[in-house]
């Protein structure tokens, strides 16, 4: 049955629903997670070379980031719940054959499948909640879904952790077959489809965007490898330039656009979604660092590094639990500033570490960055999918899942630049050249004394990192504070749109 407007009080199963949703955005980002800790497992018994395996990660990167916004708009043109369920029979297939691949080209391939089924279906979560909420209860529908997205982020290394103890590496991928499956059938008999109105597909707007955005992620994933000035990278940005480029040029000139460029324009959604992107590169910074240091200078196995990652999820947890209540007696523009603050205070905490220090050193800097994390990002995604008329509803939630991905791409790599320049100019003058390239290298040299060097040195530029990645996220809690001032939370139950949304109810 057909319901042209929405119900004001929210889907009379949507608690249930937003429980489907959380498991969908669960399962993806902890496939991510699960595959950092595996890499050492893939490198031994595929016979694969580092270069083998970076392809195994950024084939999925590279479909996933490339594809959002055109599978947001596919979802909004003919269905959101369509599109998860294709996402998820992708997702799920690519999954079970990547665990009994036989090789590192095999894998790379069922990664990309899994990379385009990603791209289905994690608009639409963001979308179906924005369709069968009510505004009064979105921000805590989104509290609940950041949390389950940030558990995945701490639990993804404790699971990759277990199994890889007591299986073998394609247990990390066997995991997501039976969650998927699970998210599949709660879909099919929960969630109601939803869609905007029919329009004409816009396959060149498809195209560039596609190209656009897979070139900048490619050239963001080979500048520290590469060089930022390199050939390899300038050539990508080129590219990246050129499409995106005329992807907004078409959209002007198209009249039935796959964005509509005046969201863009829109104060609560573009501010929303630069906090968002700003808020995922310090995070992914942070965890490319800490990855680093539990195992690499701690000594922490992959499961131990894991347990070490829970009390991000608690205090995560914690913080998505009071940001609704602090939300509505400070407002959407202070607590996104508010918790952006705390989390900045995280990162410093963390750059007191020496070298000789513990974990418990660190632990406090996480849980305080943690919790201000959960604190100050759900606010935004609350502004930002509150500015999206409902028939665009996933198209605007892949721009934001578009900014999550190149956040957490410019993270690990600028991050990862500055903290590679760091170590290496703080070893002593006669390491080797393989010790300078990374402490991984140094501590495979065997050599006891400069295994001790670069440990501190890697500490000490852990530190100076931390530092600047506080630095930059204050920044952005100041930007919040003035570039908000003058939102007003939506009064009506839905952004005014000229065009009607079809939604059909599942009673």
């Amino acid at each position: 049955m057909e319901s042209p407007e929405p119900r004001p009080q929210g889907h009379p199963r949507r608690w249930q629903i937003l429980a489907v949703l959380s498991l969908s955005v669960f399962v993806v980002v902890m496939d991510n997670t699960i595959l950092n800790v595996a890499i050492p497992s893939l490198l031994k018994d595929l016979n694969a070379s580092t270069s083998d395996v970076q392809w195994v990660i950024d084939a999925y990167s590279l479909l996933f980031a490339g594809l959002l916004l055109t599978a947001g708009s596919l979802g909004d043109r003919y269905g959101r719940r369509r599109a998860m369920l294709i996402g998820f029979a992708l997702f799920g297939g690519g999954s079970l054959l990547a665990a009994f691949a036989d090789g590192p080209g095999m894998l790379a391939a069922m990664r990309a499948v899994m990379g385009i089924g990603g791209a289905l279906l994690m608009p639409g979560t963001l979308s179906i909640m924005a369709q069968v909420f009510a505004p009064e209860e979105r921000a805590k529908a989104f509290a609940i879904w950041g949390t389950a997205s940030i558990v995945a982020i701490a639990a993804g290394p404790t699971i990759g952790g277990f199994l890889l103890q007591h299986f073998w590496w394609g247990s990390a991928f066997l995991v997501n077959v039976p969650v998927a499956a699970v998210a599949v059938i709660g879909l099919i008999t929960l969630v109601p489809e939803s869609r905007g109105p029919r329009r004409r597909p816009d396959l060149l707007g498809a195209l560039l965007s596609t190209l656009g955005m897979s070139a900048l992620i490619w050239s963001i994933i080979s500048g520290p490898e590469h060089g930022w000035t390199g050939v390899r990278t300038l050539g990508g940005l080129t590219v990246a330039a050129a499409a995106l480029g005329s992807f907004v040029a078409w959209q002007h000139r198209n009249p039935e656009p796959m964005l509509d460029l005046g969201l863009l324009r829109k104060r609560a959604f573009g501010g929303a979604a630069v906090v968002i992107a700003l808020s995922n590169f310090t995070l992914a910074g942070v965890l490319f660092m800490l990855t680093q240091f539990l195992q690499l200078v701690l000594g922490f196995n992959p499961l131990e590094a894991g347990l070490a990652m829970l009390p991000v999820a608690v205090a995560a947890g914690v913080g998505n639990g009071l940001c609704v209540k602090v939300d509505a007696r400070i407002g959407s523009r202070w607590t996104i500033a508010l918790g952006t603050a705390v989390t900045a205070a995280g990162f410093a905490l963390i750059g007191v570490v020496e070298p000789g220090d513990g974990y418990l050193t660190v632990v406090g800097g996480l849980v305080v960055l943690a919790f201000g994390a959960g604190l100050g990002t759900l606010p935004a995604y609350n502004m930002l999918m509150g500015a999206v008329p409902r028939e665009d509803a996933g198209i605007g939630s892949a721009v934001n899942d578009s900014g999550q991905e190149l956040g957490n791409a410019l993270g690990v790599a600028v991050v990862g630049s500055v903290l590679s320049a760091l170590y290496a100019r703080d070893l002593p003058d006669g390491a080797p050249a393989a010790a300078r390239h990374s402490l991984g290298e140094a501590l495979g040299l065997g050599d006891a004394g400069l295994a001790h060097a670069a440990r501190d040195s890697f500490v000490h530029a852990m530190s100076l990192a931390s530092f600047s990645i506080a630095a930059v996220t204050f920044a952005v809690a100041g930007f919040a504070a003035l570039f908000f001032r003058h939102y007003r939370p939506p009064a009506q139950n839905d952004v005014p749109s000229e065009r009607k949304e079809t939604e059909v109810a599942a009673e």
